[in-house]
């Protein structure tokens, strides 16, 4: 709500700072809110990996088992299965670098270290995309990595040639040299530490990488209580240069209406900016303890004031690795007699051992994700399952169309099944040399006794949970024109799977851009003729202004800086 600009900028004119010409001071500030936020994401979800003493992060080791147990795998999660061993242990040390150590590079000065966050961050967040259906959450981190760039790097034409024509003088010769330096030292200090801290080892007799955890849970215990409180500085320090920078651009606003708009607005942003900014300590402050004790008793007060809002939040993905003994999967079975079973295929997630996991992102098929879950325990800890038992029975097809899309592929389609009961199998991905077969699997148990309608164990469940039917659903009115319009819609788009519907309407929306911006108008272009004589005339005004530079000119009330006098 806070990045939504107030209004339509008319024109996107290249101010020289970098900025929109037409942009308002406070429309910083949001920004900043987002890089805070891909932060306290990225940071505590690195953090937490370790807190969590998770045997397979610490050997290095999860993604040895990352890529067949996680939700719903895609096909190339095969593929990264089979990497060596060693490959897997580095990118664990690669994830644990650009989770921990990148992040606090989102607010550094230099802006080439900005960038490099940035390649960073979309690097991990492509290439789990790659491998694992995260539906929009990885498309979601990738909008918040947005925030570490400028106008200058997202703009079509550069300013470099500009710069190259241009002498420096020696205050920013010496700016970009020190900033060099710090870059230097920046990426120095972090091959240094990635070395030091995971034990790189080459072995150049086998062609691999070792690496190992060097450090106790102990020391990373007392090295996050001594940078927890820092980083918070550090967002404290980041956000009152960005406050300052928008008061001085609210300073360069010219006209006193615009000055008092730009005011109450630079007044609104900027209290709703440093109150997010603290009420979000609090949470973030969870990954150390003892940190969460210290924060200033006035955070507390306000987020618990707003915390029913859920305007911040704590963050860590992957805390645990789960599945190190084989993936836990649940398997519905259907029968009419009791004795012969056929199994219930969901459309995405593992099923049948010789089909290929699918491609479904952006799409979030909440059945089959939740499928993954219920898996971990007994039935007993998903009561929804038992209510998706009494549907399967009662052959509801809304129900049904959440396991196919295509009823036909349903196997009960014809008749609702008389029993349904549930299997725990454990799965592994299939070796290289098994040809057509993308999983193995092994019987664990029984997850759910077999049960029909009306059978005093189901309705003892349904009870207990509290999801028998009491009533009849209420008849919805359908006999507006909108709702005959949108169930038609709805009719017509329902062979479709999820994910070919969601591609196609972005491949609609990205060719009507395209369209747009080829029959739109376009700026004229010059011959090289021209562009040379424009050249030679800009270069006769530049030497033309630097030979009259001693004569003062009029004032007319600007506070434009002059063009130095060139030495020759």
């Amino acid at each position: 709500m806070l990045v939504a600009p107030l209004r339509q900028h008319p024109h996107y004119k290249q101010a020289p700072q970098g900025a929109l010409a037409g942009a308002l001071p406070h429309e910083g500030l949001p920004f900043w809110l987002v890089r805070w936020l891909l932060f306290r994401l990225m940071f505590a979800s690195g953090v937490v990996k370790l807190t969590s003493r998770c045997p397979a992060w610490w050997g290095l080791t999860a993604l040895t088992y990352h890529y067949e147990t996680q939700c719903l795998p895609t096909p190339a999660s095969w593929f990264a299965h089979h990497l060596p061993v060693w490959l897997h242990k580095l990118s664990v040390v690669a994830t644990f670098l650009i989770e921990i150590a990148v992040p606090p590079l989102f607010f550094a000065p230099v802006r080439r270290l900005r960038l490099a966050a940035f390649y960073s961050q979309v690097l991990l967040q492509v290439l789990i995309i790659i491998t694992g259906n995260y539906n929009f959450f990885n498309l979601l981190t990738l909008v918040l990595t947005t925030a570490l760039l400028d106008d200058e790097h997202l703009a079509a034409k550069s300013r470099n040639s500009q710069r190259r024509k241009t002498p420096a003088s020696w205050p920013k010769a010496l700016l970009a040299m020190l900033s060099w330096l710090l870059e230097l030292t920046t990426y120095a200090l972090l091959a240094y530490g990635t070395v030091h801290y995971f034990g790189l080892e080459i072995d150049w007799e086998k062609h691999t990488v070792r690496s190992r955890t060097t450090f106790t849970f102990h020391q990373f215990s007392q090295w996050l209580k001594m940078v927890t409180l820092p980083t918070m500085w550090l967002g404290v320090a980041s956000l009152t240069w960005e406050l300052l920078t928008a008061l001085w651009r609210w300073t360069q606003v010219r006209g006193w209406l615009q000055k008092l708009c730009a005011a109450v607005q630079l007044s609104i942003f900027g209290t709703a900016t440093v109150a997010l900014f603290t009420i979000s300590l609090v949470p973030y402050s969870y990954v150390e303890p003892s940190t969460h004790g210290r924060l200033w008793t006035g955070a507390h007060r306000l987020f618990g004031a707003v915390e029913h809002l859920q305007l911040a939040n704590s963050y860590g993905l992957f805390r645990r690795m789960t599945g190190l003994g084989g993936r836990p999967e649940v398997v519905l079975e259907g029968s009419y007699d009791g004795h012969h079973w056929t199994e219930i295929e969901f459309m995405y997630k593992p099923g049948n051992v010789s089909r290929p996991p699918p491609l479904i992102v952006p799409h979030q098929p909440r059945l089959d994700w939740q499928m993954w879950f219920a898996a971990l325990g007994p039935h007993t800890h998903s009561p929804w399952f038992t209510s998706l038992v009494l549907r399967l029975l009662q052959g509801k097809e809304p129900v049904i169309r959440l396991l196919q899309n295509d009823v036909a592929q349903y196997p009960f389609h014809k008749q609702p099944p008389t029993y349904v009961r549930a299997q725990r199998y454990k799965y592994w991905f299939s070796q290289p040399g098994e040809q057509g077969r993308w999983w193995r699997r092994q019987w664990v148990e029984e997850f759910f006794p077999p049960v029909s309608l009306g059978d005093p164990l189901l309705d003892a469940l349904l009870r207990q949970f509290g999801l028998q039917d009491k009533s009849p659903a209420r008849t919805r009115s359908s006999s507006s024109t909108l709702a005959q319009v949108l169930h038609w819609v709805r009719k017509q788009l329902s062979p479709l799977e999820a994910p070919s519907l969601l591609w196609g309407l972005l491949v609609t929306l990205g060719a009507i851009r395209f369209m747009q911006a080829l029959l739109g108008p376009r700026p004229p272009r010059s011959s090289p003729l021209a562009r040379e004589e424009k050249y030679r005339s800009a270069s006769k005004k530049d030497s033309g202004a630097a030979s009259t530079q001693a004569t003062p000119a009029p004032d007319n009330g600007s506070s434009g800086s002059q063009t130095p006098r060139r030495k020759k």
